[in-house]
């Protein structure tokens, strides 16, 4: 069982694809750290606020008389929610491009070979009755 289980987990496609999930996950950090390092902070300097620290507030946090929160604030938070969207829609279309570009890349299928030509069949008709004897 532990050959079975070694043979598969070595097999090319397997390893690919954990490869392309390392890489997968790696990118993504970086385009979360693209959208809110700097995508975020454009569309605020457009709007006033960050992106990501958009929200509706449901409820306000209740104080106490020395300042401790007693309930925190019930809030809606739309500006991570299209944070997260933009980070969706930029992997997904660099994922289309990257699998748009492999497909290019691989070799057509060459086409099935067609019948042979009527001389060719008469040149092998020929051949045949040369080799025989007689």
């Amino acid at each position: 069982m532990l050959k079975e289980f070694k043979e598969f987990a070595l097999k090319g496609n397997l390893v690919d694809i954990a490869v392309a999930f390392v890489m997968g996950a790696a990118f993504t950090r970086v385009v979360t750290a693209f959208t809110g390092g700097l995508i975020s902070p454009l569309i605020g300097m457009l709007t006033g606020k960050d992106l990501s620290q958009n929200k509706w507030i449901l409820k306000e946090e209740i104080r106490d008389v020395s300042g401790k929160i007693t309930q925190p604030e019930v809030a809606l938070q739309w500006g991570l929610f299209l944070t997260a969207v933009i980070d969706f829609i930029i992997v997904a279309f660099v994922m289309f491009l990257v699998i748009k570009a492999i497909n290019s890349m691989k070799k057509t299928e060459a086409p099935p070979p067609s019948a042979p030509q009527e001389d060719i069949i008469l040149l092998r008709e020929i051949r045949d009755a040369l080799k025989r004897p007689g």
